[in-house]
């Protein structure tokens, strides 16, 4: 299990799941396409501060799981990620145009899942806090009667 993160004022823990696939799901991701494509996710996500976990692009889609600061929705990761490599894709590789025309390399969506704790874990935290309100609420309870 990863753990938790910190910034100057919150403790986060926000890992993604990401699957994106090229228009029409051509298999264009191969050689040195792919190649560069890595180095500008790595670059992209440096750039944002999101963390690299795991990444794997196949000839035909892209996965890739990311932990990412909670100052970025997921929706935000992937407007970067694809409209960026899309940009610079289309820029290195001419042959990309002609599949592709304009920057538009990618399909419209995506899939994200998150990845975390699971739910009985959370539950079970949840219940012990609320638990451990009780027993404080009981100690000033009796703490301030005997005074």
């Amino acid at each position: 299990m990863s753990k938790f993160l910190k910034t100057s004022h919150v403790v986060y823990r926000c890992e993604y799941h990401f699957v994106w696939v090229p228009k029409y799901r051509f298999r264009v991701l191969v050689g040195e396409v792919k190649e560069r494509l890595k180095e500008i996710l790595r670059e992209l996500c440096e750039w944002q501060e999101i963390t690299i976990l795991e990444g794997a692009i196949k000839d035909d889609h892209v996965h890739m799981y990311l932990s990412v600061p909670p100052k970025h929705s997921p929706s935000h990761v992937m407007k970067i990620l694809k409209g960026k490599s899309a940009e610079y894709l289309a820029r290195e590789f001419p042959e990309l145009a002609k599949k592709y025309w304009g920057m538009h390399i990618w399909a419209r969506g995506y899939c994200v899942s998150t990845v975390g704790i699971n739910e009985e874990v959370i539950k079970e935290y949840v219940r012990r806090q609320q638990d451990e309100e009780e027993k404080d609420d009981q100690r000033r309870l009796w703490k301030d009667n005997s005074e």
